[in-house]
């Protein structure tokens, strides 16, 4: 009866032990989730899933803010508005003109409630902005934002964000009204053309056309314009705002512009300074002041007849320049098409670095860890004597069983030692266990600092074409950043101290066993290996599953990182819905691989055990068949059986790792994919020429230049431009005519094909990067 009380005991403390791997992904699910449940206990001040409040049939759409006063959140100490009064007529359009920062989006955000006013008040025909359905009130609200907004999707998703299952007919009517259905028909794939992270794979004018054609789908009784035509040129926001005009008709339109030859129709024009209204009419009435603010804004913008002949003199060269040569036209080609086969592109570019780098070497992420060496010598030293106490556990404990044998007094002596020695072994584990987690915790926590710097300098120094590709979007690499690297340090910390503690174990085992019982250590030994393969099976299936998971949830990450950066937006369309259908949608992958996962760990361990348990049956009978034979004997059988046992739960300790294992593989063939990249245009590159004095003379000679993620579409076809030095020279052109592919050129974001651009009569790529870039300054749109 003692002696099975002990063995079950022993029996069940080893299967707690084996829970010991859990503790650690328990503590780090806590450390995540706190900051997690903090943000979903948070009540938000303005609810967007919040359905009570007031719905009517419809509104007029009269805009009226009262006695307003104002602060930001994050500056509430500089005032806004305080006091501020504005009342909109329904079907009027209202500009806001103003020097920048004196208020004007302000009153967009307070129209659409991003904020609510400290005190006074917002109302829509009469009624206070806080009393009708948030949801429902912004669907009757268009914005048109500075900054368009475009998600990680297809043209056509982008535009139907306007409206909850919109047409194809629907969202192509208000891609013409916008002026952004002739560039979108003519990319072969039309409006399913993927737009990039934030739309980059689109000019600044189609990005702006397309949030505009989303507003329009959304046919709103209020249209607000923040500066909705900013980023057009001449000839693309003459039509987008003709098109707007029309859309305007029957509608409340609220306009904030810096541009004022975009207000000159407004039935009224508020003129903001510091948060106040000092001027407010028609056009025509303000210009009656002549030292009025509105009419010193016009002198200051030189809103004159001389500045209508410059921009009739600007359409003409314009004219001009679209049959000058085959060169502008394959450039407009290429912004229109700017993101045809961006995926497929981006794959195959981006598969080929990560396929070099899939099997990374144990050495050479140990290379990584070398300044840590001696932490890391000493550690394996205090790993291979915990190794060491679960044989010479197994050891005493067949000793202790056979002492139960003896005559009584020779039972209370030797149970006294053993039990003596079972408390010193006890302190030795105590003191041994933390000393080697403290020691590669150490190492480890070097190795990933180590790690993410190495690969932020990579990314940083990559050349501007290998963020083009979408696997390379800010949300992925955020998340090999923090994930990736953190997990890297299992394959050199934990996984050596696991090795070095099972080899110790497996090793001091063999030996007690061995000195036991050598003929029955060798049948036993022969069916060890079983245990081995089955275990090395489940690595390389979840391998699988494991890197699989890690893209889809990139992909999930990427979702979440669009909608976080465009938050005013999906507020706007009352798009939270939508965003999280989305995201919920490319989880859905992940999920399935980890039930899959499950699933094969689960019949993995049960076959680890089923062998376990067959090991262990062959060894009772053989020990009882070689006891009869005389060959060992009753002690000698006890001994073997549990020196082994001990060893197989070092082994059955080292499968509970696998799932971390070949996580942390995939990890490491992402990160070290990054780090073994060579940029193409790498500014730290010290070589190079470097001039004492530059003048400033510029010429692009027979360029030739295709996206690296789109090679079959031409951007330039032997173009020729000479700047002189100390000129002024401007690129004009529809939207999406090339103009910044050439400013891309100039900065070395990218090299032409063929053709070369030199600078003072020296090419460009014979300077050194970093110096040429010194030279000039870029102020983007």
């Amino acid at each position: 009866a003692v002696i099975d009380v002990m063995i079950t005991v022993v029996a069940s403390s080893m299967s707690l032990g084996q829970a010991a791997p859990c503790l650690t992904a328990f503590a780090a699910g806590q450390a995540a989730a706190y900051k997690m449940f903090e943000t979903i206990k948070r009540e938000p001040l303005i609810d967007a899933f919040d359905l009570n409040g007031k719905v009517l049939e419809d509104i007029k759409g009269k805009i009226e803010l009262r006695d307003v006063h104002f602060s930001y959140p994050a500056r509430p100490k500089e005032q806004i508005f305080a006091g501020f009064s504005l009342l909109i007529p329904s079907g009027t359009t209202a500009a806001l003109v103003g020097e920048s920062g004196s208020g004007k989006s302000t009153v967009i955000s307070l129209i659409e409630r991003f904020y609510d006013p400290s005190s006074g008040q917002v109302l829509i025909d009469g009624v206070d902005l806080k009393e009708f359905q948030l949801k429902w009130i912004r669907g009757k609200i268009g914005l048109v934002s500075q900054e368009p907004a475009l998600f990680s999707s297809s043209i056509m998703e982008n535009i139907g964000y306007g409206k909850e299952n919109a047409t194809v007919e629907e969202i192509e009517a208000a891609a013409k009204l916008a002026n952004a259905f002739k560039f979108i028909d003519k990319l072969p794939l039309g409006l399913e053309t993927m737009v990039g992270e934030h739309g980059t794979q689109l000019s600044g004018g189609q990005k702006q056309r397309i949030a505009i054609a989303r507003a329009i789908l959304k046919d709103p009784r209020i249209l607000l314009l923040d500066e909705a035509t900013s980023a057009l040129d001449a000839e693309s926001e003459r039509v987008v705002q003709e098109a707007l005009d029309r859309v305007m008709v029957n509608r409340t339109t609220v306009i904030v512009a810096h541009r004022l030859s975009t207000v000159r129709n407004a039935d009224m024009i508020a003129v903001i300074h510091r948060g106040k209204i000092v001027e407010q009419g028609s056009h025509s009435e303000l210009l009656k002041d002549s030292e009025g603010a509105y009419s010193q804004l016009i002198r200051l913008q030189e809103i004159n007849t001389e500045s209508k002949e410059l921009e009739v003199s600007d359409d003409e060269v314009f004219d001009r320049s679209i049959s000058i040569g085959s060169s502008r036209r394959s450039s407009r080609r290429h912004d229109d098409d700017d993101s045809v086969s961006v995926q497929d592109a981006g794959q195959d570019n981006t598969e080929k670095p990560q396929d070099q780098s899939k099997n990374v070497s144990f050495t050479r992420i140990a290379a990584l860890n070398k300044p840590e060496t001696p932490i890391l010598i000493l550690g394996t030293i205090v790993c291979a004597a915990d190794g060491t106490i679960f044989p010479i556990f197994g050891y005493l404990f067949a000793k202790v069983i056979t002492t139960f044998f003896e005559p009584p007094h020779a039972l209370r002596h030797d149970s006294r030692h053993w039990a003596t020695i079972f408390v010193l072994l006890g302190v030795i584990s105590l003191i041994v266990y933390p000393v080697h987690m403290y020691l590669f915790a150490v190492a480890g926590g070097r190795l990933i600092r180590r790690i993410r710097s190495m690969c932020f300098e990579k990314v940083v120094h990559m050349e501007v074409g290998w963020f083009d590709e979408p696997e390379n979007s800010s949300g992925a690499m955020g998340a090999r950043l923090s994930a990736d690297a953190s997990l890297i340090r299992t394959l050199v910390g934990d996984s050596l101290a696991l090795t070095v503690k099972n080899l110790a174990s497996a090793v001091s085992g063999m030996i007690i066993a061995f000195v036991a019982s050598w003929e029955l250590s060798i049948i036993i030994l022969i069916l060890i290996p079983l245990t081995g393969i089955n275990n090395y099976v489940q690595v390389k299936f979840m391998k699988g599953f494991s890197a699989d998971a890690k893209t889809k949830y990139e992909e999930a990450s990427q979702v979440a990182n669009d909608a976080v950066g465009s938050m005013r937006t999906v507020a706007s369309f009352c798009a939270e819905e939508k965003v999280m259908e989305m995201y919920k949608k490319r989880c859905e992958d992940p999920i399935k691989s980890g039930i899959k996962q499950g699933l094969i760990a689960g019949l993995g361990f049960g076959v680890s055990f089923f062998v376990l348990y067959s090991v262990y049956a062959t060894c009772f009978y053989a020990g009882a068949r070689l006891v009869k034979d005389g060959k060992t004997t009753y002690a000698g059988v006890f001994q073997v059986f549990l020196a082994l046992t001990m060893t197989t739960i070092g082994i059955s300790s080292a499968s509970s790792f696998a799932p971390d294992s070949s996580k942390a593989k995939s990890a490491a063939a992402s990160i070290f994919g990054i780090i073994d990249r060579k940029s193409k245009i790498d500014s730290r590159d010290e070589s190079g020429t470097v001039l004492e004095n530059v003048k400033g003379d510029i010429e692009l000679c027979h360029i030739s230049f295709a996206y690296q993620t789109r090679p079959d579409v031409q951007i330039f076809r032997d173009l020729c431009l000479s700047i002189r030095a100390g000129k002024t020279v401007a690129l004009v052109g529809e939207s999406g005519s090339g103009k910044s592919t050439v400013i891309s050129l100039l900065q070395r974001f990218y090299d032409p094909d063929s053709g070369h651009i030199t600078l003072d009569g020296v090419e460009l790529k014979k300077f050194q990067l970093k110096w040429l870039r010194q030279q000039m300054g870029l102020v983007g749109q």
